[in-house]
């Protein structure tokens, strides 16, 4: 049975590297939705830009007391292979934004990405189930969209669920 797990990330601007991934949530897709993961990073670059890191909830000062990435990535990679029988597969609400951040951060920090090389995308899914490039899921949510990346992971998974349950959706968690 594959592993789904739920991302949510937020940073302090468009690109890792040049920015910072600020924190990031994850959640393990099943019936109970209870084991997450929650990491908070100190920042990589002094670039930031304001705006974004306003979307976070915390200060400048703030992130500068967050951990390490290098602990905080291991200790993903530890959670991943306690939750995950087998290979992790990751998705996400924006795979092209959240992937780039965890993939970059895992490569840069730990050598391996424990997800390997692809991701999948919520709302390209759910634009397939329906037939339609305009439709979104986002009302599928239970849980509020707040920008706490655990809370966003826990809605996005909530809304696959849905997909699987009254959608039809044929996938095995």
């Amino acid at each position: 049975m594959m592993a789904y797990i739920m991302v949510d990330i937020e940073s302090d601007g468009p690109i890792p590297g040049d920015y910072s991934m600020i924190s990031f949530g994850a959640v393990l897709v099943d019936e109970h939705l209870d084991k997450t993961f929650y990491g908070q990073l100190k920042p990589i670059s002094d670039k930031y830009i304001p705006e974004a890191l306003e979307v976070s909830g915390h200060s400048r000062e703030e992130t500068l007391s967050f951990q390490e990435p290098t602990l905080v990535m291991n200790n993903f990679a530890l959670w991943l292979k306690e939750v995950c029988k087998d290979r992790p597969i990751f998705i996400s609400d924006n795979n092209g934004f959240d992937w780039m951040f965890i993939c970059w951060y895992f490569h840069h920090f730990t050598g391996k990405n424990p997800f390997g090389f692809s991701s999948q995308n919520l709302g390209s899914l759910y634009k397939g189930i329906e037939k339609d490039t305009f439709k979104t899921f986002k009302h599928l949510r239970k849980t509020k969209h707040t920008h706490h990346p655990v809370d966003d992971a826990k809605g996005n998974a909530e809304a696959l669920l849905i997909m699987k349950r009254a959608l039809g959706l044929k996938i095995k968690f």
